[in-house]
């Protein structure tokens, strides 16, 4: 087993803590997490250790004292061996391609072929010579089949003897502890043949578990792989490969057809329909030239592009995301809360039960010692709580990276759960329903303004904010050859009421109407007033578009059981109901301003139960954090979107709303489908041992190795799911 590492400072609050990130391939079963927490907070300088069976990876946050080199120590005293860091992008890869194919081909696998082999020649020596006695015991007579098994037992049982004697001293009660003293007390009471297949069948099942287990993680680990190792960089008009991790803001690379894009930027030369599904999900590729953001990961279709870097390789959006994702497994649901809860009440009943069963009978009855100490042995082994932990948080990660690869980032289980429970969805009419680019239309000045002069005015002040209104004007005042004022003062921005500034030792104002007397009605429009020293000198009218496919979008989203729809806007009513007609909202609230859009999310919540709401993660970020779910609409490249909204799509593709329902429900569904096998198929088991139907064997093929791979395998369908498929 191999461990790779990242180490990054991560101060708290006194400055003195720090965050030791481990990966650890081996770890993939919640018992080891609780050894290693268990372990590793003893150590003064320690402060909290968190865990992932799925991601394999342990966060260690400790005190400067306790270095990198300690912790490792420690791992190798539990049985976790450690190797250097892998401190660059290229040497992570090759530590996870390592470590996956190690499953099949690693010490562990060999050992586990020699037990299955010696198990298989001790059945065929059962069967073909079955009286070939060799040592008479006290207890057992020994034949040549039960010394195949025996060395059968010790092959398979080598893989966790070690790590269970080890738990043993620290009195730590997990599977290898179990395992083992079920391989010893079989074959001490002759039952040899049971216990080959105990170590045998554990071994294998340790194998099969993180093959599947690393199907999860190999999703998240996909995303960090989508972008490039090298890149082709410009330098004095020469191509020169570098290693992408080496590319710094400002460098020219060159993508080629069928290449894949190694960093974000903005292509300044060429043009090309890109493929950019890894980033956003968006199925048709794009047609990006001069100007147009690239993002890394991307494959370039047909055309040649020179694309100038603007991040480094390492906080791309795609790596952001692949970051982002990792830590969501940290947001634990409902659902994987209760799981915890219950396996630690679970766990120690079972084992009491255990102990009264081995002792209880012989003591009380005089029952046959050994036939009660292996139906106890069969009681601790189904104790073991790491089928049932593990049901939960697989079907979580499962999803959220499904959701990952199709353009849309869920923050964690917690929001996964929660969006299936969602039967009210606000929805920003702005860069939501609409597209988002508004353009002005129409100048109408008054009391003698020119024209000209308004909208010079105006866009001297709007040059300064990024809204989308800003943008159009700016944009206009380009395109009618109006020279824009660069001496702007006092820029004060208010969100939902516009912006002002001062302007040649005037006080100009843009934005919402004071009065509705005279304002320019347009339907589907939107008028902004401009006022100087509080003088009114106009307005712009601006026009925007319906986004395509957003009524087929909200549509779909009815289908998956969402039951109000509601559309919130800081525009006027009579463009907002246009609009509203258009897409078939059930509601419309116009002239808001943030701080009403939250009163809006807390009045749905309070007549829906949980509301979800979508905007552009900016501007209407107050209602977006109030509400049970906030989404966050074409959040590729927006650092604030990213990191604020609880759900973000990544493209424009307003469809990807009814995917996100549907894949939180069908997560929903499979979650509680594993509880529900996890818990049901252990408690059964657990009630037949009394009686002696439930044999160790059995404990070990289905309680344990059998409903680790059914949950997970169950998990894994949620990758299928189609984002183009229809509710039911």
């Amino acid at each position: 087993m191999s461990v790779s590492e990242r180490r990054t400072p991560a101060p708290d609050r006194a400055g003195e803590l720090q965050t030791l990130e481990l990966r650890v391939p081996e770890m993939d079963c919640p018992s080891c997490i609780q050894k290693i927490r268990s372990h590793l907070s003893r150590l003064d300088g320690v402060e909290e250790v968190e865990g992932s069976p799925i991601r394999r990876s342990l966060a260690v946050r400790h005190r400067p004292e306790v270095s990198a080199e300690r912790v490792r120590r420690e791992l190798a005293v539990l049985g976790y061996a450690s190797v250097p860091a892998a401190v660059t992008d290229a040497g992570r890869r090759e530590a996870r391609a390592a470590a996956r194919g190690s499953i099949w081909r690693g010490s562990k696998a060999r050992r586990t072929y020699l037990s299955m082999a010696l198990f298989a020649a001790g059945a065929l020596a059962r069967l073909v010579a079955p009286e070939v006695e060799l040592v008479r015991a006290p207890l057992h007579v020994y034949d040549l089949a039960d010394f195949l098994f025996l060395a059968a037992a010790l092959a398979g049982g080598s893989n966790f003897f070690g790590k269970g004697v080890r738990a043993a001293v620290r009195r730590n009660l997990d599977m290898n502890v179990l395992m083992t003293v079920a391989i010893v007390g079989a074959v001490a009471i002759g039952e040899v043949m049971e216990g080959a297949a105990i170590a045998f069948l554990f071994s294998l099942a340790e194998l099969l578990e993180g093959y599947a287990a690393d199907r999860a993680h190999r999703s998240v680990e996909a995303l960090m792989e989508l972008a490039p190792d090298s890149a082709r960089v410009l330098k004095d008009g020469e191509e020169v490969v570098v290693a992408a991790e080496e590319l710094r803001p400002g460098d020219v690379i060159v993508v080629r057809p069928g290449e894949r894009i190694a960093a974000d930027g903005t292509v300044v030369t060429g043009a090309s329909a890109v493929d950019q599904s890894p980033v956003t999900g968006e199925s048709l590729p794009v047609d990006l030239g001069p100007g147009d953001p690239a993002f890394a990961g991307s494959i370039n279709h047909e055309g040649y592009l020179e694309i100038r870097v603007d991040r480094p390789a390492g906080e791309s959006t795609v790596a952001r995301i692949a970051r982002l994702v990792t830590e969501a497994e940290k947001r634990k649901s409902r659902a994987e809360r209760f799981v915890e809860r219950f396996a630690r009440v679970y766990t120690p009943m079972v084992t009491l039960a255990a102990v009264l069963v081995i002792v209880g009978p012989p003591l009380l009855w005089g029952a046959p010692f050994t036939v009660w100490f292996v139906r106890g042995l069969t009681l601790l082994v189904i104790a073991c709580p790491c089928a049932l932990v593990i049901s939960t948080p697989v079907a979580v990660v499962s999803g959220i990276t499904a959701g990952a690869r199709r353009g849309v980032l869920v923050k964690g289980g917690v929001y996964l759960e929660a969006m299936s429970a969602v039967e009210a969805l606000a929805l920003d009419k702005t860069g939501t329903l609409t597209v988002g680019h508004l353009e002005v239309v129409e100048v109408v000045p008054r009391h003698g303004v020119d024209a000209r002069e308004l909208l010079r005015l105006a866009s001297a002040v709007e040059s300064r904010s990024e809204h989308p209104i800003a943008r159009a004007v700016v944009e206009h005042a380009e395109e009618q050859g109006v020279a824009v004022p660069t001496d702007v003062a006092d820029f004060v921005s208010e969100p939902g009421r516009g912006a002002m500034a001062t302007i040649e030792g005037k006080r100009i104002r843009v934005g919402r109407s004071r009065d509705d007397a005279g304002v320019p009605r347009r339907p589907g429009h939107t008028s902004v007033e401009v006022r100087a020293d509080d003088r009114l000198l106009g307005w712009l009218v601006l026009r925007d578009t319906l986004r395509p496919g957003a009524r087929e979008a909200l549509a779909a989203l009815r289908s998956t059981g969402i039951r109000h729809l509601v559309m919130l806007t800081g525009d006027m009513p009579e463009a907002a109901r246009l609009i509203a007609r258009e897409v078939g909202v059930d509601e419309v609230r116009a002239g808001l301003l943030p701080e009403e859009k939250v009163a809006v999310v807390e009045e749905l919540e309070s007549r829906w139960g949980p509301v979800a709401m979508v905007g552009d993660g900016v501007n209407d970020a107050p209602a977006l954090a109030r509400a049970t779910v906030g989404i966050a609409m074409g959040a590729a490249g927006t650092d604030a979107a990213l990191e604020t909204a609880d759900v973000a799509l990544m493209g424009d593709d307003l469809s990807r709303l009814a995917y996100l329902r549907r894949l939180s429900t069908r997560a929903r569904a499979v979650i509680r489908e594993n509880i529900s096998v996890a818990i049901g198929v252990k408690m059964l088991l657990a009630l037949g041992v009394p009686f002696g139907v439930v044999p160790l064997v059995a404990a070990v093929l289905i309680g344990d190795m059998g409903v680790s791979l059914l949950v997970i395998v169950n998990a894994l369908r949620l990758s299928r799911l189609d984002p183009e498929e229809r509710a039911g």
